[in-house]
């Protein structure tokens, strides 16, 4: 009779090298931990749709993780006047925001039904509520006292967000850059609180306006239109939300207090890079 617990068999002569075991944890989950990230899907009901829901979110939390990073370097790269590394990572962030816009999918025909089943269990958490998301958007420079106030009950967060809040933004850098470039972006745009939303500022505009009306094949037009590729791809993962959310829930209030649907509108209208979008009508 064989001994059912006997060791296994050594391998033979022509076993493929990548299928022999490993003394402890793989050399791949040790570089991506994949074994923790697997264990961080709880969901809270029965409901079927929900761990789709669940890590749906958490994919999308990894995108922005990944986007504030080549934002960053970005921001960087301009303020060193490096426009070859700083192109480089608004490259990579317009890969990672079309990587970031296609994970809608999984949620995005959830009926009123289907949301219901566990909608509830999650209480007040909301996606505005995302730190790393702030961070996105502070970036763009959307900044506000009130987004970061939201998260002064969790010490580490707050000062990190804080960090991004009090910082240039990225659109303030290339600004700068364009004027050390030459064009005319007035001193109180390149002079200003950096604490304060950007909003459209007609001297921003003349300067996109020379850049646009410019050689077609100057590197500066190729910057204009990348950036207005990342504003983009920004305003429509903030409408594919809004689409999603009629969708799932139409127009009743949302889990955090707010107005919903009606809130979530409001910030998509909100223009990324507003003065590239106004330009196209002055050349």
């Amino acid at each position: 009779m064989t001994d059912s617990t006997s060791a296994p068999a050594p391998p033979t002569a022509d076993t493929d090298a990548p299928t022999q075991p490993f003394p402890g944890t793989s050399p791949y989950d040790d570089y991506v931990h994949a074994s923790v990230l697997n264990t961080l899907q709880h969901p809270l009901t029965e409901a079927p749709d929900e761990m789709g829901f669940l890590v749906t979110t958490q994919v999308m939390e990894l995108w922005f993780t990944l986007i504030v990073h080549e934002w960053r370097t970005a921001r960087t790269a301009f303020a060193k006047d490096d426009l070859h590394a700083a192109v480089d990572a608004l490259t990579r962030s317009r890969r990672a925001l079309t990587a970031l816009n296609a994970t809608w999918a999984p949620v995005a025909a959830l009926t009123p039904a289907q949301f219901n089943g566990f909608r509830a269990a999650f209480g007040r958490a909301s996606g505005f509520q995302s730190a790393m998301y702030r961070h996105m958007e502070f970036l763009l420079g959307d900044k506000s006292a009130d987004m970061l106030r939201l998260h002064q009950g969790d010490a580490a967060v707050h000062e990190a967000l804080g960090e991004t809040y009090r910082e240039t933004s990225l659109y303030e850098e290339v600004l700068c850059f364009l004027h050390r470039r030459g064009l005319p972006v007035p001193g109180h745009v390149r002079d200003r609180d950096t604490t304060a939303p950007h909003t459209c500022d007609p001297g921003v505009i003349e300067a996109w306006r020379q850049v646009y009306a410019g050689p077609r094949h100057d590197p500066l037009l190729a910057l204009g239109e990348l950036l207005t590729d990342v504003a983009e791809l920004v305003t429509r993962w903030r409408f594919d939300h809004v689409m999603v959310v009629r969708r799932a829930m139409g127009t009743k209030s949302g889990s955090a207090g707010s107005t919903g649907l009606a809130w979530l509108e409001r910030r998509a209208a909100r223009p990324v890079f507003p003065e590239l979008w106004e330009v196209r009508g002055d050349v």
